[in-house]
């Protein structure tokens, strides 16, 4: 389901002492089978998977002018349909640290390339007792390179 902050929040507090709630976050541009694995290695880690969205204008400011190449409407509808995903959450800034302060979720995801002191919000969770997982990469794939391999072909089909 894909909610504003205000009523994630209030579906979220009423089960908070029952059940664990995962939190991670990105961009999820091109969905690719990285994306996958990884949401659902998230999904192992608790009760209910919580996926913060960069919204497009937050997109364009991390990753240029040319991205997304999906808009938000659209890659929020593609995770919210897939099976491991139960609430997505669309945010406007550069990092989910808000969202993360507001949902205080149980345990915080990321992927395994990033370092623990470099995870926005991982200081914050661990503070109150939470976790934080960073998920090892099961495909060696990113939507930039899907992106580079596209326009590969795409100049060599010219030809």
């Amino acid at each position: 389901m894909v909610l504003d902050l205000k009523d994630l929040l209030s579906v979220l507090e009423p089960i908070r002492e029952e059940k664990t709630i995962v939190f991670t976050n990105g961009c999820f541009d091109l969905m690719h089978a990285g994306h996958a694995h990884y949401l659902k290695k998230a999904k192992e880690l608790g009760d209910i998977l919580v996926v913060g969205l960069n919204s497009d204008n937050s997109v364009r400011r991390i990753k240029g002018p040319k991205r997304p190449i999906v808009p938000q409407e659209m890659r929020a509808y593609l995770l919210d349909s897939l099976k491991p995903v139960d609430y997505v959450v669309i945010f406007e800034e550069d990092t989910p640290e808000r969202l993360i302060r507001a949902i205080r979720p149980h345990v915080l995801v990321k992927g395994a390339d990033w370092d623990i002191k470099d995870i926005v919000g991982a200081d914050f969770v661990l503070s109150y007792g939470g976790r934080v997982e960073r998920v090892a990469f099961q495909f060696e794939l990113s939507t930039s390179a899907i992106i580079r391999r596209v326009l590969e072909l795409y100049k060599d089909a010219d030809r």
